[in-house]
C-alpha cells in the first residue's frame, strides 16, 4: 500500500486525505489541528453555481472579471466544473448549508453559508469524516521537506524523516508573514520557502488580497467578514460619509479605505441597518460585544488586513509540483485559478475541488519514493520573523512603489531570519518590483494602470521571471 504525507490540517488537506484513504493509500495528516487553520476560521462560504438561474459559465466570467484577466483559463473552468461534485462530497459526508448569500463580485447568490461560520462547521465534519476514512494524524510542525535529487519523500518532523510515497503541502498561505492579518499565526509560508529552495518554483508570489475590514480587537485582530457588507452594512467615515461601493472587489474596496486612512480619516463599518445581527453573525457579534461594541448600534472601527495569498509552489491542472512525488493543494498553491484578485468565497471552492482532484492525481501517478540515501536535515531558525512581517507590511503593502521595493528588497538582506522566509520575501518583493502595473490586488502607485503587457503570470525560481 503506498503511503501518502499530507502537511496540513486545513479543508484542502483534509479532503485530499479522505479521498485518498477511500482509494486505499495509507494516509497520514501532520499538522497542529484543524481549529489551528486558515479554513476553521472561514467566516462566508463555499461559491457553488449550483442553483436555478446560476450557472459555471456565470461564475466563470465572475471568477475572471475579478481576476483582472490574468486567470488561466482552462483552470477556472476546471475547478467550477467540478464545484457540483465538491458540494456533493460535502452534503455526502455531513455538512448541511443553511442559505446563499451574494458576496462582492458575485452576479448571483451562490456563496453557501452556515451560520457565518462556515469554515468552523465544515471543518468539524472534514476531520470527522478523515477519522472514520482511517487517516491517521500526526500533531506537529513538520519544518522542512525530505528531497533528494529533484525528488520529494516525506518531510522531517523535529528532526526525524517521516517518510511517504507522495507528499502533499497543504499548509495554507503566507499571509502572516505580514504584520497584520486576522489568519492563523502558522501561516508563513514555510514550505513554500523550503520548496522553492529545493527545486519546485513558486507563481505570482505579488498578489496578496488585503481584507478590506480588519477589526484591531482587545484580543487581536478579528476579521469581519464580507458577508456584513453583503447584508447591507456600509462603510462610512468618522464624518458618516460613505466613499465607495461595498461590494466592489476586495483590491478596490481595501484602496479607498487606505486612501480614506492616509487622509487621516477614521473608517467605521455601519451595520445597524441589519436586523437581529447577533444571530446572522454569532461569531463577530460576540467578540465585538466583548469589546464593549454593539452592532445594533455602534459603529464598528475597520482597517484593512493581509488576508490571503493568490501566489503560491506553482502547480500544474493535476496539482503536480517540479519535483518528484510532490503535490500542493490550497492556499499553498498557485495554478491560475484565482488570476490577480481572488473572487470571495472561491477559496474554499477551491481547497475541496483541489483535495478531490489531487486524490484521483496521486491514484494514477502511483509514486514510489526510491530507496535511496536519506535526504539533508538543515535544522533552520526560524529568527526574526517578527521584522519581516514589519518589512513586508511597510514595503509591499496595499500600495506599493519601485522606491518601497527596492528599500524592502536592502533592508532584507540585513534580516537574520529563516532563510526560506526571506527568499519567500524576496521572491513577493522582486515581483511586486517587475510587475510595472496595476492589477487586482497588486497596486502600484507610480505604475497605475493595468498594462496589457503583464498579462502573464510571475514565477520565482530564485530570481522572478515576468
Amino acid at each position: 500500500m503506498a503511503s501518502v504525507g499530507i502537511i496540513g490540517s486545513g479543508a484542502a488537506g483534509l479532503t485530499a486525505a479522505i479521498a485518498l484513504a477511500r482509494r486505499g493509500f495509507d494516509v497520514t495528516v501532520i499538522g497542529k489541528g484543524f481549529k489551528n487553520t486558515n479554513s476553521y476560521l472561514a467566516q462566508a462560504g463555499i461559491a457553488f453555481p449550483i442553483l436555478d438561474g446560476d450557472s459555471p459559465k456565470a461564475h466563470v466570467l465572475d471568477t475572471i472579471r475579478a481576476g483582472k484577466y490574468l486567470n488561466d483559463e482552462e483552470v477556472v473552468w476546471s475547478v467550477i466544473s467540478k464545484a457540483s461534485g465538491a458540494y456533493d462530497f460535502l452534503t455526502s459526508i455531513g455538512v448541511e448549508f443553511e442559505t446563499s448569500e451574494t458576496e462582492g463580485g458575485h452576479s448571483f447568490h451562490r456563496v453557501f453559508t452556515i451560520r457565518n461560520e462556515t469554515g468552523k462547521h465544515v471543518m468539524k465534519v472534514l476531520h470527522m469524516a478523515a477519522k472514520e476514512a482511517g487517516v491517521h494524524f500526526v500533531e506537529g510542525f513538520a519544518e522542512e521537506l525530505a528531497v533528494r535529487e529533484g525528488e520529494a519523500c516525506g518531510a522531517f518532523l523535529e528532526g526525524e524523516l517521516m517518510k511517504f510515497d507522495a507528499t502533499v503541502i497543504a499548509t495554507g498561505g503566507f499571509a502572516s508573514l505580514f504584520k497584520y492579518t486576522a489568519g492563523s499565526p502558522l501561516n508563513v509560508g514555510l514550505l513554500i520557502g523550503d520548496a522553492i529552495l529545493k527545486g519546485a518554483p513558486s507563481r505570482d508570489l505579488e498578489f496578496v488580497q488585503f481584507h478590506p475590514t480588519g477589526y484591531m480587537g482587545k484580543s487581536g485582530v478579528k476579521l469581519i467578514s464580507e458577508a456584513v457588507r453583503g447584508a447591507g452594512a456600509k462603510l462610512v467615515t468618522e464624518d458618516g460619509e460613505r466613499f465607495v461601493n461595498e461590494l466592489s472587489t476586495r483590491d478596490i474596496v481595501a484602496r479607498a479605505i487606505y486612501k480614506q486612512m492616509k487622509a487621516g480619516k477614521r473608517v467605521f463599518l455601519d451595520a445597524t441597518s441589519i436586523e437581529d445581527f447577533r444571530k446572522s453573525f454569532p461569531q463577530i457579534y460576540a467578540f465585538l460585544m466583548k469589546d464593549g461594541i454593539d452592532p445594533s448600534r455602534d459603529l464598528i472601527p475597520v482597517s484593512p488586513i493581509a488576508h490571503y495569498t493568490i501566489g503560491g509552489i506553482a502547480v500544474d491542472l493535476w496539482y503536480r509540483t517540479a519535483l518528484k512525488n510532490l503535490y500542493a493543494v490550497g492556499e499553498a498553491m498557485s495554478n491560475g485559478f484565482h488570476g490577480a484578485n481572488r473572487l470571495a468565497s472561491n477559496s474554499l471552492l477551491e481547497c475541496i475541488v483541489s483535495g478531490l482532484e489531487v486524490a484521483r492525481t496521486i491514484a494514477r501517478d502511483k509514486p514510489r519514493c526510491r530507496e535511496a540515501k536519506e535526504p539533508g536535515y538543515h535544522g533552520y531558525e526560524l529568527g526574526d520573523v517578527e521584522s519581516l512581517r514589519q518589512l513586508l507590511w511597510e514595503k509591499a503593502g496595499i500600495v506599493r512603489s519601485a522606491k518601497t521595493l527596492e528599500e524592502g528588497l536592502r533592508e532584507l538582506e540585513g534580516i537574520g531570519a529563516d532563510p526560506r522566509l526571506k527568499l519567500l520575501a524576496k521572491g513577493l518583493l522582486e515581483c511586486a518590483l517587475a510587475r510595472e502595473e496595476s492589477r487586482g490586488s497588486h497596486y502600484r502607485e507610480d505604475f497605475p494602470a493595468t498594462r496589457k503587457a503583464f498579462e502573464r503570470p510571475s514565477f520565482f525560481d530564485g530570481r522572478c521571471h515576468l
